[in-house]
């Protein structure tokens, strides 16, 4: 029999795991210091934006509403001089040089409130109802993905200004990150098709696009890293998951097709038999690929279309055993 012709893209089989997109994780900044007083969400949870994170109690508020109150004072003072100098300008008492002078005192002090009131709104705190602890609240919706307090917290541990205290990723969009070897990575383009297959849910297929490839490979195992967009509205992939990945390349290849009884599975080893003249048969090993429908064997080495091949490769076995 003759072998077949079948168009297919190549495909690249790795494995991986399941990251949060970097792109869209936020860290959850206090920039108030002090004790953790309240932890109101714990990792693992889900989040909404504005939803209470926890609390710290902080002198800096005390220091900031001080602040505030003698600015205002300030001001208003300031405000009350300005009044008395124009009154008294109008009345040819005062210099235009000496109410400039009362001007620039007054637009000074109420810079200095307006950036009072400003560092309140920044710490969290109301101006008109001041309380001894600032309240954290999620800049974000997401999962919270890492926590660096505890209820341990509220016993003395400090908060200085940490950008680290939850970290919160929006998971509707995740990475897959595989390890591809330095001999593969020529077949890998930016944008290329990948197909998810995930542990958890056997049978089930995801698609995504490459997104990155890594320009340093690990020295030890020669091996980049890969990136894979995926998106995940549904939530399935949870970060940490285990990952099989095939990666499709952009352009279709002609291959070889044969029925899957021209071939011979030996010592974890595929076998055709091609004719050699006076009814004998020489054996040719070949690289097998995807199942195809009607009984097929795709053929991705050692045999090209058109090739004469013997269509029962067992029984041709079977006879040279007998001999």
């Amino acid at each position: 029999m003759t072998a077949g012709e079948h168009a297919s893209t190549s495909a690249l089989n790795v494995t991986g795991t399941v990251a949060a997109d970097i792109s869209r994780t936020i860290p959850v900044v206090s920039l108030a210091n002090g004790r953790v007083v309240g932890v109101h969400a714990r990792l693992g949870d889900y989040v909404r934006k504005g939803q209470l994170l926890l609390e710290v109690q902080s002198t800096d508020i005390s220091g900031a509403f001080d602040q505030y109150l003698k600015a205002s004072n300030d001001e208003r003072l300031a405000n009350t001089q300005l009044e008395r100098a124009k009154l008294l300008y109008d009345r040819g008492a005062l210099s235009k040089s000496q109410l400039d002078i009362v001007e620039n005192s007054e637009l000074d002090a109420k810079t200095d409130l307006v950036a009072a009131e400003q560092q309140l709104r920044v710490l969290g705190v109301d101006k008109t109802n001041p309380s001894a602890a600032v309240k954290i609240y999620s800049p974000a919706t997401g999962v919270i993905i890492s926590q660096n307090v505890t209820d341990a917290s509220a016993a003395g541990v400090s908060l200085s200004g940490s950008s680290t205290a939850f970290t919160i990723a929006d998971l509707s969009h995740v990475w897959v990150i595989c390890d591809v070897y330095e001999n593969d990575l020529a077949t890998l383009r930016l944008g290329q098709s990948a197909e998810i297959h995930l542990n958890a849910y056997p049978g089930r297929t995801l698609k995504g696009t490459v997104s990155d490839i890594g320009a340093v490979l690990d020295p030890s195992i020669r091996t980049a890293k890969v990136r894979i967009q995926v998106e995940n509205p549904s939530m399935l992939m949870r970060i940490g998951m285990f990952a099989s990945v095939v990666l499709y390349g952009q352009r279709p290849e002609m291959h070889a097709s044969l029925p899957a009884t021209a071939i011979l599975h030996l010592q974890d080893r595929d076998w055709v038999f091609a004719p050699a003249g006076d009814n004998q048969f020489r054996r040719i090993q070949v690289r097998t690929g995807m199942t195809l429908p009607n009984g097929q064997q795709e053929i991705l080495a050692g045999l090209q279309p058109g090739q004469q091949v013997v269509a029962q490769a067992l029984s041709v076995q079977n006879s040279v055993a007998q001999r």
